[in-house]
């Protein structure tokens, strides 16, 4: 079981900065910011797309839907393109990042959770403790790397985002995001967001935090959950 009281491992708090409106039928799975809009994946079958969002009123100013049988995941921005993937399905998709429009599919072999891009790589999480290391031009995977908390494999890595050369990441049904040091896996910090949900005014199950956006030109770090109705900026309060 995750913890972050022990004192091994630096915890840090939050502040909020400003919140926005999010569609709280967007059942989050992957976020990103990229010149001047967030973009969001989303999941669950029949349901599943990927959007542009304006920021201020949380609407998509532009989407395409998955075929109704797949349940998306999550994304990264790669040039001029977007790549998705999905849950069980094994199916990856290309996205114009113009005007989202599909551009084609491939395959894979492990199960799809969150993604971002690190340098010229992609990293792609499953669930496990593993990350995998894509080539985004062909999808083909090029390494891997165990996610360590004090030493253990820690499992439930969700979605994904680098910032300032580290991996952060959702720890699923958590409110935790780790993170982690792409070389060696191990995580450097944790920070905990507990109480961020229930501002948010999220309620069930599965309505857990998901979804890190960094806006590296700004430097404004961005969170939300899974059917959230708030998306908020935040900034980090001392490390202890």
């Amino acid at each position: 079981m995750f913890v972050a009281d022990q004192p091994a491992i630096p915890v840090c708090g939050y502040e909020i900065v400003h919140s926005y409106p999010h569609d709280p039928t967007s059942f989050t799975e992957g976020l990103l910011f990229h010149n001047g809009h967030l973009y969001e994946g989303t999941g669950m079958e029949g349901r599943s797309r990927v959007a542009r969002i304006d920021l201020a009123t949380g609407k998509a100013i532009a989407q395409s839907r998955y075929p109704a049988n797949q349940f998306g995941e999550g994304i990264v921005r790669w040039k001029d393109q977007l790549i998705s993937l999905t849950w069980r399905d094994g199916i990856g998709h290309r996205w114009r990042l113009s005007d989202l429009k599909p551009l084609s599919t491939f395959r894979y072999s492990y199960e799809g959770w969150g993604m971002t891009m690190l340098g010229q790589r992609v990293v792609a999480s499953d669930g496990s403790p593993t990350l995998h290391f894509y080539d985004p031009a062909t999808m083909t995977q090029t390494g891997t790397v165990q996610v360590t908390y004090q030493g253990k494999p820690l499992s439930r890595i969700n979605e994904l985002e680098a910032v300032d050369g580290e991996i952060w990441a959702n720890v699923w049904m958590t409110d935790f995001i780790v993170r982690i040091d792409p070389a060696t896996g191990a995580i450097r910090h944790v920070v905990d967001l507990k109480g961020l949900r229930e501002t948010a005014g999220a309620s069930g199950m599965d309505s857990v935090l998901n979804g890190i956006a960094w806006d590296a030109k700004a430097r404004r770090l961005f969170v939300t959950g899974k059917n959230w109705p708030k998306l908020f900026e935040i900034k980090l309060t001392a490390c202890a």
